[in-house]
């Protein structure tokens, strides 16, 4: 490839050798990366889309600069004997023609970090590179990852994008990081694993080609060696009686798209500062002297390289870019996605009412949905909105209270006892109500506490349902969704209130006790059910005791009260050993039972008869009077267990036949106080409440103020969108222009073939 010098000593193309240069694909890739280039390192915001790059790579002092700097043409890249590359250069070449006069139009850099300024002194470009290095990781030898983007404009370069990544490099050198193996390994890797990426992979001549560090890195990602180009460095200082012609034909370590053999500039020339011109001529010359490379003249030399990469590159966008326009429409379709859930920037107070009041709605109207049953969220794995406060209901407080023994703490005892404080002074000669009325309150008022606790269960059960109805717009705005967890936690809670209330009235309600209900038991079945339970207990008794062993004697005689078998006569007087069993007539109402005890009266005698003289007699002849013992001060009484036996039975089957009534009054009426008062009044009255307490003017702005956060990632997404719609128009855009070059040049001639037709290429990638 024959160059020049102008006039300002600058190495020029001719126009003959530059033919091939900027091929119809490769100014597209140039486009997409001008394009995203506003948004910085597009590799972290976009993952997974790279745009076709060439990466090299080599050993430290491998060759790799002198390779870049020969494909642009002009000295800018930092040198030394050291690491010099030490953060990743990302170099976008761009190919211009030089206009006459006009300045602009000269060879000039520009960086990334300095978009309005450019560079006409290629040697203050190197010292900006430093510069920029040395701000990311210090005057050490370290190394980043973090791109300096480097843009040049010149006549004399390929379109293209190429990327220097630091040397590799195996043992640390003076205050190297100890690490810096691993670290340039990986960053290293995190450039050729991707499939877009064609691999520059540089080795020198003068080292074992064999264990070339680059060349067994792109081995590691690309095994088929279908994106590598090998380049082999400094042919000229092998020593002497060898040679790289083996690994040129590709006979040691194949590669499809296989090698270039290239002379650099020793150290010695750049201090000479020996141009770039003088050793391209000096690489021809050499090429030209050495048969050991004569017939190879297609894998010598930089501009062997230059047209072989462009080839190549070429033909590899036109194979990835179906792949990268779909990735393009997948990202555009996530960051438009992704920008919805940010919302638009609220200007106005006019706007910031509108999002508020939408908000407010979407809130309420999701509220009610979760507790009906239909939110388009609905959940397959659980219960949960409306149905989990239906299962509260049935399953957990009317089951509750139906496992409840109403007589459970009621021992005979207790009912006994409760029998003998009714009675008073007296003994009882009918089944006294006051038991049954104080045992069947006490047992009714147990209702109140599940009652309460399921309105708490409902209560805690909207509370999440309402933290569950979170909007993509609560996210936004902080101040908002916390001000409507409090107006909506406050107003659940007042709600609480009236519900509360109206539970208390329904057990209170029931204090008077409604023995005319039809589904009552009332008096006279409950003697019959006590007298068949009591005669089972007996007939029980007999069979398991000794028939000599006469127990229970008032137990019998009740029960013989209860088959009908009457005394003749009621209150007449008998033995000592006798007792009387009276009976009254009347009928049992309501509830209320006819007598089962005879009065306990003692013995009258001739006692009663006798004369006031005898009895003044007695007195005079009396013995000492007898002392009685005091009451302790707890007293039970000290009949028998037997006594009260039938009036025990008869009150406990009261009690259970009117708790019953009540408790299915009480398991049906509950939850509709908790559904009118609690839940249909929060779906009927939040958004109203939502209104009164939020939609005010003044607090819009307070409301609806973003985190800054949330302002920064919509700015940066709404970027991003628009870059990516750019580029998709573009891409779209230049598919339609080759399709319609395509059709016209088939009516013209038949493509030419070559090893780097398309078929071939494809062939060799799969």
């Amino acid at each position: 490839m024959g160059k020049k010098s102008n006039s300002n000593g600058d190495v020029v193309q001719s126009k003959n050798s530059t033919c091939f240069i900027g091929s119809s694909v490769v100014p597209l890739i140039n486009k997409l990366q001008d394009i995203f280039a506003p948004l910085g390192d597009i590799d972290d915001r976009l993952t997974g889309l790279r745009l076709p790059q060439v990466a090299v790579i080599g050993s430290q002092s491998s060759g790799k600069s002198s390779v870049l700097e020969a494909l642009v043409g002009r000295d800018f890249l930092p040198r030394g004997t050291d690491i010099c590359t030490r953060r990743p250069l990302l170099l976008q070449l761009e190919k211009r023609t030089i206009g006459v006069g006009d300045n602009d139009s000269r060879e000039y850099g520009e960086f990334g970090h300095l978009p309005d300024k450019r560079f006409y002194d290629f040697s203050a470009i190197r010292c900006e590179i430093l510069g920029e290095t040395a701000k990311e990781v210090g005057v050490n030898k370290g190394v980043s990852d973090k791109q300096i983007r480097l843009k040049i404009c010149s006549p004399n370069v390929l379109n293209i994008t190429l990327v220097d990544l630091p040397g590799i490099t195996k043992v640390p050198v003076g205050d190297q990081p100890s690490d810096i193996e691993a670290r340039i390994r990986n960053m290293i890797m995190s450039y050729i694993k991707q499939e877009t990426s064609i691999i520059l992979a540089v080795s020198p001549a003068n080292a074992d080609l064999a264990n070339s560090d680059a060349l067994q890195m792109a081995k590691e990602v690309d095994p088929t060696g279908t994106r590598t180009i090998g380049v082999i460095t400094k042919l000229d200082i092998m020593d002497k009686g060898t040679d790289a012609r083996n690994f040129l034909l590709g006979k040691v370590i194949p590669l499809r798209l296989g090698y270039v053999g290239v002379v650099n500039r020793s150290q010695q020339d750049i201090n000479n500062k020996r141009s770039i011109e003088e050793a391209l001529a000096y690489e021809e010359q050499f090429f030209r002297d050495y048969h050991v490379y004569h017939g190879l003249s297609d894998r010598c030399g930089i501009p062997q390289l230059a047209k072989k990469l462009n080839q190549i590159l070429e033909q590899h966008i036109r194979n990835v870019l179906p792949t990268l326009k779909t990735d393009l429409n997948s990202h555009l379709v996530a960051v438009e996605k992704e920008l919805r859930t940010y919302g638009e920037a609220l200007e106005s107070n006019a706007e910031r009412g509108v999002m508020l009041l939408n908000v407010l709605t979407k809130y309420s109207e999701a509220f009610s949905a979760v507790v009906d049953g239909k939110s388009e969220a609905m959940t397959t794995k659980e219960l949960s909105g409306g149905a989990r406060i239906h299962h509260i209901f049935q399953s957990i407080f009317v089951k509750s209270l139906e496992e409840v023994d109403p007589c459970e703490d009621l021992s005979n005892e207790d009912i006994r006892i409760a029998i003998h404080n009714a009675t008073g002074p007296r003994n009882a000669l009918f089944v006294p109500e006051v038991p049954f009325e104080v045992l069947v309150r006490r047992q009714i008022a147990r209702l109140l506490d599940p009652s309460l606790q399921c309105l708490r269960f409902v209560y805690d059960e909207l509370i999440k349902i309402s933290r569950a109805c979170e909007t993509f717009e609560m996210r936004r705005f902080l101040e908002l969704r916390r001000r409507l967890e409090d107006v909506t936690a406050r107003f659940l809670r007042d709600g609480v209130k009236p519900a509360e209330r109206m539970i208390t009235n329904l057990i209170e309600m029931e204090d008077y006790i409604n023995s005319s209900h039809p589904n009552f038991i009332g008096g006279t079945k409950a003697v019959d059910m006590a007298q068949m339970e009591l005669r089972a207990m007996q007939e029980g008794d007999d069979a398991d005791k000794d028939p000599a062993v006469n127990k229970g004697h008032k137990l019998a005689t009740v029960a013989k009260f209860l088959n009908g078998a009457l005394p003749s006569q009621v209150g007449r007087t008998q033995s000592d050993n006798d007792r009387v069993a009276s009976v009254g007539t009347s009928t049992t109402r309501t509830w209320g039972v006819s007598s089962l005890f005879g009065s306990r009266g003692s013995s009258v005698g001739n006692s009663s008869k006798r004369h006031a003289a005898e009895v003044v007699h007695d007195i005079d002849q009396a013995p000492p009077v007898i002392q009685l013992k005091n009451p302790p001060s707890m007293l039970r009484p000290g009949e028998s267990e037997t006594e009260y036996q039938v009036e025990i039975v008869v009150t406990k089957i009261l009690i259970t036949s009117y708790y019953d009534i009540v408790r299915r009054n009480i398991q049906d009426l509950v939850p509709k106080a908790i559904m009118h008062y609690l839940v249909n009044h929060a779906k009927r009255h939040l958004l109203g409440t939502f209104i009164e307490k939020l939609y005010r003017e003044n607090l819009f702005e307070d409301l609806l103020q973003e985190q800054d956060e949330v302002v920064t990632k919509r700015r940066r997404t709404l970027e991003m969108c628009h870059a990516l719609q750019q580029a998709v128009e573009t891409l779209d855009e230049f598919v339609a222009d080759i399709s319609t070059q395509r059709s016209s040049d088939s009516m013209d001639a038949s493509p030419k073939s070559s090893y780097l037709s398309s078929d071939f290429y494809s062939n060799s990638r799969s």
